[in-house]
């Protein structure tokens, strides 16, 4: 039988490296639940505390339809993209879709093979970016990972069990280059570009940075140190202003397995949840560097920001350890009021950081770029209860640690110098109409009961402030001085996500969740050129219980003046809606589609008995004005 149920990629973890409990929060959490006083700090949505002005939050009946361009949708549990009355969606690429006309087109019995894999679309895209090379419109994406029960559909259980069936996983992953256009009206990939490219878990990588060469970073197949082979559970993305794509390695971890049962796993492992198994997909029986009793080098060179030269087919992908290792949610870029290039950074795991990389150097349109994402200073978030915080330095001097060890190393780094501990960081996004930064903090279980995978305490309170945290929220901080460099913000939660039909305590949510666009586990964040802000959700959708009325994962349009929240779109059956870019006219908006029916109950787009398919969906509006 298919095993529809694996579990999520939290639940790997907690399987395989369950965290400590924690029991002297108990009284913490009792009080935080019981009491609105303290949310209030965080909450009033007046000013100086939700919004920059004096007026206080307007009701949505208030709220100017024009200044979101459409009507609130409904919450539903259809097999398929709803989008507002005056907008339209089509697919513009399905997993397995040829990005070349050679290519054998996509099996529905075999689901591919690892040949006709590595010249495809790959599978459960997340973030992306759109480019403009010599007049041609490319678009970059993430392939995360794979579903078992998917993309081996043709297993009787959902498992590979070939070598060629490993490779094709392997082949799933990582990053598709496309050219895309429209013809006749429609949104299409443009077979046989000369920019078409796939990015893979086998594709030479350089290491960049204070890591480079490091004694850590050497294997037998690398004795320098300076190169490595693939990148993989690509999540979120950046783009520079020197036109390159930034994508994430996020849950690089469960990729890893050992063939030494009673080999001795490091606190280095444990950190960052490297264990004795892998989750599934079974690399090390084809590719022995993912065996680590064999290789124990091999997890340092995966967890990195990896910068990509879309307009250069033939250009060496370059990963860039002065970012930092950890579980990558996305990259943020921005220019601190002295060009220096500043890059907002979550790790998304229970009780971990939030991070910011400046350059040493401004960027200076026309000169050598290369260095900017190699050489700067890596800092992590401190929060306070009232409403402040500061950016700490992660160096040899804060840390007692070497600059290649802060880079391999981040997470330890982090816990020294007391970082606060964060419900999950996801996407990072700003403000391209004013200086401010919003980060969605998907939810946390574990808030106030357990420490994260290094020990570190997770009180209720500051910008985490419910226990068992079920819903998430979304949390702004401004610079000091209107400057992305200062090292020190203060902060407000945007929205606290939650149910208020269901509950009367915090779990209702923020002033600015309602019954009619009340969510869950907030993910993916992007701006669009008016500032609006565009949530995506990664949530429970059983639509029972404490998460009734809330359908399917969804799409959500915030005004971060008012702090109105509208429901823009919702996905099909079973999935996560990630990944946000425009085309270059602003008309518009592409959206991924992430594992329909990861749970055997959708057959997105086509319906019927065909397979599920991951995918990109093109919105646009009916009078052809821009959407974003």
């Amino acid at each position: 039988m298919r095993d529809y149920n694996q579990p999520s990629f939290d639940g790997f973890d907690d399987i395989n490296n369950p965290k400590p409990a924690e029991n002297d929060f108990d009284a913490i959490v009792e009080s935080a639940i019981s009491r609105r006083g303290f949310l209030s700090g965080v909450l009033t949505f007046g000013a100086g505390s939700f919004i920059m002005g004096t007026s206080p939050l307007i009701s949505t009946a208030e709220a100017m339809t024009d200044s979101f361009g459409f009507q609130a949708i409904a919450a539903n549990t259809f097999d398929t993209i709803t989008v507002p009355e005056g907008y339209s969606w089509e697919m513009l690429v399905h997993w397995g879709d040829p990005l070349w006309s050679s290519a054998a087109p996509f099996n529905e019995v075999t689901r591919g093979t690892a040949t006709s894999q590595a010249t495809a679309f790959g599978d459960n895209n997340d973030g992306m970016a759109t480019f403009m090379v010599e007049g041609h419109q490319l678009i970059v994406v993430n392939n995360e990972y794979t579903n078992r029960g998917t993309i081996f559909g043709n297993r009787e259980k959902g498992k590979p069990e070939t070598d060629d069936d490993i490779r094709k996983g392997m082949a799933a992953h990582g990053i598709s280059v496309m050219e895309i256009a429209q013809v006749d009206g429609s949104w299409q990939i443009v077979q046989d570009s000369p920019w078409n490219r796939r990015i893979t878990a086998n594709t030479e990588m350089l290491l960049t940075g204070p890591a480079a060469g490091h004694s850590l970073m050497r294997t037998d197949a690398d004795p320098s140190g300076t190169r490595s082979l693939g990148t993989w559970n690509n999540c979120g993305n950046g783009q520079t202003p020197w036109g390159t794509y930034l994508t994430c390695e996020e849950n690089f971890n469960g990729y890893f397995s050992s063939s030494d049962d009673a080999l001795k796993l490091p606190p280095r492992f444990t950190r960052y949840g490297i264990g004795h198994k892998d989750w599934g997909y079974a690399w090390a029986k084809t590719d022995e560097r993912f065996d680590i009793s064999k290789h124990p080098n091999e997890p340092n060179r995966a967890g990195y920001v990896v910068e990509i030269d879309p307009s250069n087919p033939n250009s060496t992908p370059k990963k860039r350890t002065a970012l930092g290792r950890f579980k990558h949610e996305n990259a943020e870029l921005v220019l601190a009021s002295d060009n220096r290039v500043v890059v907002y950074l979550g790790d998304d795991e229970r009780g971990e950081f939030l991070y910011r990389y400046v350059s040493d150097s401004p960027y200076l349109e026309g000169q050598d770029t290369s260095e900017l994402l190699a050489k700067g200073t890596l800092y992590v978030a401190k929060f306070t209860d009232n409403q402040r915080g500061a950016w700490l330095p992660l160096t040899p001097e804060t840390t007692g640690m070497s600059e290649a060890e802060i880079c391999i190393h981040t997470r330890q780094a982090g816990s020294i110098v007391g970082a606060t501990t964060m419900d999950r960081p996801e996407w990072v996004a700003a403000n391209p109409q004013s200086i401010e930064v919003y980060v969605a903090l998907t939810n946390n279980k574990n808030r106030g009961k357990k420490t994260n995978a290094g020990g570190d305490a997770t009180p209720v309170g500051g910008p985490n402030p419910r226990a068992n945290n079920r819903y998430g929220q979304i949390v702004r901080w401004i610079p000091d001085m209107q400057d992305h460099g200062s090292d020190e913000f203060s902060w407000h939660i945007y929205a606290l996500a939650g149910n208020p039909d269901v509950h009367e305590d915090d779990r209702a949510g923020s002033a600015n969740i309602n019954s009619g666009n009340m969510f869950n586990a907030p993910d993916g964040l992007n701006f669009d050129t008016q500032g609006r802000l565009w949530i995506q959700t990664d949530g429970k959708y059983s639509n029972k219980g404490d998460f009734a009325g809330m359908g399917n994962n969804q799409m959500l349009v915030g005004d971060p003046t008012t702090g109105e929240i509208r429901r823009f779109l919702v996905g099909p059956r079973e999935c996560e809606i990630t990944g946000m870019t425009w085309s270059q006219d602003r008309k518009t908006a592409f959206v991924g589609v992430q594992h329909p029916g990861e749970r055997g109950g959708s057959n997105f787009p086509f319906g019927g008995n065909h397979v599920p398919r991951s995918g990109i969906v093109a919105i646009t509006r009916n009078d052809g004005q821009e959407i974003g």
